[in-house]
């Protein structure tokens, strides 16, 4: 697991991001961030515990028909709202972590999906940062940063997900973790 927060010069992406139990920003209140893109432009990533309880096909007249139709659809973060992102993954042989692909275009994603190995999903939007600005909220500790772990894909993608893996880190997150929303059922 990575620090609370990490240096100008090092990369995120291919790693985690989860908001700090104190972040009460709706858009990233609770959730876990794979971020794919850092760098001295700026960040991205998806947000990957906000179901929207729908399937691709239910999105447009163009996956309807298709393999993809049944691709379960996330809200990916508050830029882009509209921008379908698909991504895929699957176990690498030996359990030694797992290979992730992101931003596929349909194509590539319709010949993975033959692979009965491989997990796809849509991401609604994304999340952003601009040049510095990940680096600022990740020194005013908005975040904590974790390595991606390959029993990820694995866990309930809700709130679970996001107790889970910042639970892993130590058990004083895992207390923090715990905690209710509203403190008055502590």
């Amino acid at each position: 697991m990575r620090e609370p927060s990490a240096s100008r010069s090092e990369t995120l992406a291919g790693s985690l991001l989860l908001a700090h139990p104190t972040l009460t920003d709706p858009n990233f209140r609770r959730t876990v961030v794979l971020i794919s893109k850092h760098d001295e432009e700026g960040a991205m990533g998806v947000v990957l515990n906000r179901p929207l309880g729908k399937r691709l096909g239910q999105l447009t007249d163009d996956f309807a028909g298709s393999e993809l139709a049944d691709v379960p659809l996330f809200s990916g973060g508050p830029v882009e709202p509209t921008q379908v992102i698909l991504c895929a993954w699957r176990p690498q042989p030996e359990g030694e972590g797992f290979q992730l692909m992101f931003g596929l275009d349909p194509e590539r994603a319709l010949a993975l999906a033959q692979d009965k190995e491989m997990h796809l999903r849509a991401f609604l939007g994304y999340a952003g940062w601009s040049a510095g600005q990940l680096e600022g909220e990740l020194t005013g500790d908005f975040w904590v940063t974790s390595d991606l772990q390959p029993e990820l894909m694995e866990i309930s993608p809700d709130v679970g997900l996001w107790r889970a893996v910042l639970g892993a880190i130590s058990d004083e997150w895992r207390l923090e973790a715990g905690e209710p929303d509203d403190p008055t059922l502590n």
